[in-house]
């Protein structure tokens, strides 16, 4: 018993250490789309290799003093000086740097999702094998010579639907001379959406249609004109209405039209009596069923509602909705 009372005490203030050091983080360094690493963002510390090197002067010292060797002291005393340079140049080569977060690619649970940043120097200064990585993605080595950025995609697995966070991106380097460790712990606030577990299921019982067989629907890229809209950002160039604008009209995309065999909806009742991730699974697969026959589909479920719609657009609007639904927070 005292022994388990022990282990348990300690893994008790592990614990407490843990969260007074991610406060203390937090705090040095909150979460933001860019960061740029000064005095306040970076650590730096002797690496193994370092403390081994330490040590040895240390040592070479004491031999000096013993025999008073003038040529011990002034080996000593010169690899000591290195050590210092070692500092300067081994800090400088993060900072500067600024780290932005560009994107998070969406992914079903189990898969790797990509996470894209981009790494900036702010001086005319070179900056060698930058190691890249958040805690459980694959890792980058940087090298930034001939180029002012570089962009550095890693991956890392997701678990269950909504928003998944990587955490913190750990940014690392113990160039020149391998004696220091030179890091620093940020938080880009960036986060991959997670869709549901796509779940088959035989049939989709009671289908409902709101349009007849052969009804009109919106494509963007077919040969039918079927109207004017307004502009969305995105919209090709050469869907604009030029002729409209030119005669003082607000910017409008043209829309062209396919003809779909059925206008279904996705319907939260269609699956009676299961729960609720079962039904965002069922869902999610005939999102990605229906888009894969090129079907005009809607979505209704509790206290959302998208229109029938066809497209990539369409598409990751659906499974959006269904990857938050009952989720709150997220991103900013």
């Amino acid at each position: 018993m005292p022994a388990t009372s022990d282990s348990a005490a300690r893994q008790d203030l592990r614990a407490r250490l843990r969260q007074r050091f991610q406060a203390w983080v937090n705090r040095r360094i909150p979460p933001a789309r860019s960061v740029t690493l000064d005095q306040k963002r970076i650590f730096i510390f002797p690496s193994r290799t370092g403390f081994f090197f330490g040590l040895s002067l240390f040592l070479m010292l004491l031999v000096a003093i013993n025999y008073e060797n003038n040529m011990g002291y002034a080996v000593t005393f010169l690899l000591a000086t290195l050590f210092v340079i070692a500092i300067l140049h081994t800090y400088a080569n993060l900072s500067g740097l600024t780290i932005h977060a560009l994107r998070a690619r969406p992914a079903f649970p189990g898969q790797q999702s990509e996470f894209d940043v981009l790494i900036e120097r702010g001086k005319q200064r070179d900056h060698y094998a930058l190691h890249v990585c958040w805690p459980e993605s694959t890792e980058g080595l940087v090298n930034l010579v001939a180029e002012d950025t570089v962009r550095v995609q890693l991956h890392t697995a997701v678990g269950e639907r909504g928003w998944h966070s990587p955490g913190r991106l750990l940014v690392e380097s113990c160039y020149p001379v391998g004696l220091l460790r030179c890091w620093t712990w940020i938080d880009l606030d960036l986060h991959a959406l997670v869709y549901p577990r796509p779940l088959a299921s035989p049939e989709l019982p009671g289908l409902t249609s709101d349009k007849p067989e052969g009804a009109a629907v919106p494509v963007v890229g077919s040969d039918d004109f079927y109207g004017f809209r307004d502009y969305r950002q995105g919209d090709s160039m050469r869907q604009i209405h030029w002729k409209g604008l030119a005669r003082g009209q607000t910017v409008q995309s043209k829309q062209y039209g396919a003809y779909a065999d059925r206008s279904a909806w996705l319907d939260w009742e269609m699956f009676p009596g299961l729960g609720i991730e079962q039904r965002l699974s069922h869902l999610c697969y005939w999102t990605l069923e229906f888009e894969q026959r090129g079907e005009e589909y809607g979505l209704r479920m509790p206290g959302t509602l998208i229109e029938p719609g066809v497209g990539e657009k369409h598409r990751d609007e659906v499974l959006q909705a269904l990857a938050l639904f009952g989720k709150s927070g997220g991103p900013g």
